[in-house]
């Protein structure tokens, strides 16, 4: 009598409990005969190139998966002259394919480091790996692939790369540390998706690095193509508190890595940036946030940056940047353009300008000129230096051996052009700093509000120039030091804070009296001139001349900078000979400081008639 087809069902689906339960009981047998008799430690060596040593025997766990449980596991570099090992794990879980092994097969699916050392062989590279086995599952694909890459660079055959299954790699409370310097990377976590070796694969890790927690995204389309120096699209993103990161695009990881793709970093400041990646940074200088966006060509020495938009501290440029990674220091040159920006802040990463140009209390530092080496091209449709206001700026900044100058070499400012020069250079003991400015056609009046001096300078168009050079830390000391001249012609204007008939006729009173006394109305005058010779940052006028009207008052004497006194003697004179040939209408001596200054007559004159 046939059987019934449920029962025919039963029958299969009783059998198949029975082989499942029969395979169950089996695999702890067949872990233990054949997987261990061959040697897991055997199989993870013929896919690592390492010679991989147990500290105990494998644990074989059957549920919920089939897994073989290893204790003290070291991976040795065969090639080392001690046999170090290049990766020591506490434990490692490696989990295997349930129907290979009951055909006999070792298949790894997942393998899980807990608390392992990984020691580098090379801290410069873009990864930090151990050194590289020359045997190997792994090597030998690697040289698989390189085969493909020597027949055809440009499009290695894919088809023909090894079709081996890999699996998952994991890492849980790992370190990465190197001989040369200790401990690099703590707190490891990472996990390594890798299905087949011609198939694409993901990574995500995180740890703490230089004392800050690191997170890695990257993606690889063709890993093997990648480890062999070949060219493959990856995708890779970077975060931590100091800076993110992210570039897509080509690239490879050969002895010459290279990438070409659209890179974007950011930080917050740029200033803990240099210092968290071990660059100096000027400590007195608050560096803002960094941004920059561009398309990146480049090799382990050399890199581009096209089309790079740029913002530094709120100041937003566009131009073309390139970064010589090699020979130590790096060098960093371009051509930024702005529509805005704020110079003082801008450079506060490179050069040692004051925050304010009028401060003089701001310390000097050429520590930014310790950790590369810069030459910037810049220009700006408009441009502020603290008060000062420009336009239609052109400059230069550069960096070097502890040399820092900045130049501008055209600008529109005060009303006319100016150019503007600042060296400083570490010396041994003392910083020497150099500056010099050369303006044309500019208003008095513009050039006074900017100084912050109401009174004294004369408000014509005019001619300026001013040269010196000092040594010191901070820009007093600079100053005090200054050796140097100035000089300056003014046309017909003002001078405020004068006034003549009022200055004549208390004068001509005799007695000290404070210059304030006199300053409630202004000179008017046909021009202007002065000349000043500065030694050891003290001014001696060797001419200062105004004419107005029937009149010229001339002064000379000494402006020291130390202290801000003044020591100048001065006359009042008809501008043409009298026929008495008395010409002085006075003669005085002003003392006392910049800011309040005194008179006292020594001729006292004649009062205005």
């Amino acid at each position: 009598m046939p059987v019934s087809a449920a029962k025919k069902g039963t029958w299969a689906l009783g059998a198949a409990i029975v082989l499942i339960i029969v395979a169950v009981v089996a695999l702890p047998l067949i872990a233990s005969t054949q997987i261990v008799r061959d040697g897991i430690a055997r199989q993870l060596s013929i896919w690592s190139g390492y010679q991989v040593e147990l500290g105990q025997s494998p644990r074989i766990q059957v549920w919920p998966s089939f897994r073989a449980v290893l204790h003290d596991v070291d991976f040795v570099d065969r090639r080392a002259p001690n046999g170090s090992p290049v990766i020591e794990a506490e434990r490692v879980d490696v989990d295997l394919s349930a129907l290979a092994a009951l055909r006999g097969e070792i298949i790894f699916t997942r393998i899980y480091f807990v608390r392992p050392t990984i020691l580098v062989a090379n801290t410069r590279g873009l990864l930090l790996l151990p050194p590289t086995p020359r045997s190997g599952k792994l090597a030998q694909s690697v040289d698989v692939a390189r085969s493909l890459l020597a027949a055809n660079s440009s499009s290695p055959d894919t088809s023909s790369l090894p079709v081996d299954p890999f699996g998952t790699v994991e890492i849980e409370g790992g370190k990465i540390r190197s001989a040369q310097k200790g401990e690099i990377v703590s707190g490891l976590s990472a996990k390594l998706n890798w299905s087949a070796l011609n198939r694409p694969a993901t990574l995500s890790a995180s740890g703490i690095w230089h004392g800050e927690g690191v997170t890695i995204e990257a993606s690889a389309e063709q890993p093997l193509l990648l480890f062999a120096g070949g060219n493959t699209p990856i995708k890779m993103t970077l975060s931590a508190a100091p800076m993110t990161a992210s570039f897509e695009g080509l690239a490879n990881v050969s002895a010459d890595p290279f990438a070409d793709g659209q890179l974007k970093l950011s930080s917050p400041s740029l200033r803990r940036l240099l210092e968290w990646t071990g660059f100096d940074a000027n400590p007195s200088n608050a560096v803002g946030s960094f941004a920059l966006a561009a398309k990146f060509t480049g090799n382990g020495k050399r890199g581009k940056f096209e089309n790079a938009q740029l913002a530094l501290d709120g100041n937003s440029g566009t131009g073309v940047l390139d970064m010589a990674f090699s020979p130590v220091p790096p060098k960093v040159t371009g051509t930024l353009a702005f529509k805005s920006l704020d110079l003082p802040s801008f450079l506060a990463a490179f050069t040692p300008l004051p925050p304010d140009p009028k401060s003089a209390e701001t310390s000097i530092s050429t520590s930014e000129a310790n950790g590369f080496n810069l030459d910037l091209r810049l220009s700006a449709a408009a441009a502020t230096a603290g008060s000062i206001k420009l336009s239609d700026i052109a400059a230069t900044a550069q960096v070097k051996d502890g040399l820092a100058a900045f130049d501008i070499s055209d600008a529109r400012a005060f009303g006319g052009n100016i150019q503007f020069g600042m060296r400083v250079d570490r010396q041994i003991g003392d910083n020497l700093v150099e500056l010099r400015m050369s303006a044309e056609d500019i208003k008095g009046s513009e050039l006074a509000a900017m100084l912050g001096a109401k009174e004294f300078i004369p408000q014509g168009s005019g001619t300026l120039s001013i040269i010196l050079k000092g040594t010191g830390r901070e820009w007093n000391s600079v100053l005090e030091s200054a050796d140097g001249s100035v000089s300056g012609t003014f046309g017909k204007g003002t001078i405020p804070g004068i006034e003549l008939a009022a200055f004549l006729s208390r004068n001509a009173k005799g007695g000290f009296f404070p210059l304030s006394e006199v300053s409630g109305g202004s000179l008017a005058i046909e021009g202007a001139e002065i000349k000043a010779t500065i030694s050891k940052g003290v001014a001696r006028i060797d001419k200062a001349e105004a004419r107005s009207g029937k009149s010229v008052i001339s002064l000379g004497g000494l402006i020291p900078f130390a202290g801000r006194g003044i020591a100048l003697s001065g006359t009042i004179a008809p501008a043409a000979p009298t026929e008495s040939g008395d010409d002085a209408r006075a003669v005085f001596f002003v003392g006392g400081s910049w800011s309040d200054p005194f008179v006292s007559p020594v001729l006292p004159g004649l009062p205005p008639r």
